[in-house]
């Protein structure tokens, strides 16, 4: 006797499951992403193969890698968001990316980051959320910075809790997703990105990459950050082709 026809589907036979993966991937709402490098001019072959094999949410609108040659780091992220905001079309998108010409993404990191700053992996929505990296070298550190739990507020490498969504007060801009309306707060100091080294009187010396200084400006605001540690990005060294 022949088996009965199925003509529902997998999909439609487990509608619940279904529903269940379409809304933690998201991709039926508003994925819009504008993707920005700063570089020297050069990037690494192993690079740029990891980021040509990143998956990008399917019928949505992600554009990019811009990139900003020659300048300053703090500069380049500034004049990438004028081009961004000076521009009709990219002004609406929903997020930024942040890429670095020495950092090596997950094929599925990009889907993962839009998980976790929706707030799909624990229930807590971001403003930023980033990859988890860390510095080169043989002591590098993890770019998870400061424990907001923790008073007063640092900026000390939090230890990575394994494939945990976990808050910090920074994080580094290696591969790290924004909502693009925090660069729409006119509260936001401006520049936004700017690389510290000065002397301010009655304080002192204040040395700090464009990274932290965003986060030390935009979480006073009450913007929350965190690093995705499912989301395992590689540090590549070019002079000793070694992926911390």
């Amino acid at each position: 006797m022949q088996a009965a026809i199925v003509t529902e589907g997998l999909h439609n036979a487990d509608l619940t499951a279904a529903a269940k993966r379409l809304e933690c991937a998201g991709t039926y709402r508003d994925l819009s992403t504008v993707i920005i490098c700063p570089t020297r001019g050069l990037i690494p072959d192993r690079v740029v193969q990891a980021w040509m094999g990143l998956i990008r949410p399917m019928n949505q609108k992600v554009v990019g890698p811009i990139f900003i040659r020659g300048m300053e780091v703090g500069d380049a992220y500034c004049q990438a968001l004028d081009l961004i905001f000076g521009n009709p079309e990219l002004a609406t998108y929903k997020y930024l990316l942040t890429i670095e010409e020495d950092n090596l993404p997950p094929a599925d990191g990009l889907m993962k980051l839009y998980e976790s700053i929706e707030g799909q992996v624990d229930g807590r929505k971001y403003d930023a959320v980033g990859g988890l990296y860390w510095t080169k070298g043989e002591g590098g550190q993890p770019m998870i910075y400061g424990d907001p739990k923790q008073m007063p507020k640092h900026f000390m490498p939090q230890v990575p809790i394994a494939d945990a969504v976990q808050e910090a007060n920074g994080l580094g801009m290696g591969f790290t997703l924004f909502r693009m309306e925090i660069f729409r707060n006119e509260r936001l100091p401006r520049p936004i990105f700017k690389t510290c080294q000065e002397i301010i009187p009655g304080i002192g010396a204040k040395l700090m990459t464009q990274d932290l200084y965003f986060y030390e400006n935009a979480g006073r605001l009450g913007y929350r950050f965190a690093s995705d540690n499912r989301v395992k990005v590689g540090h590549y060294d070019a002079a000793t082709d070694i992926v911390w």
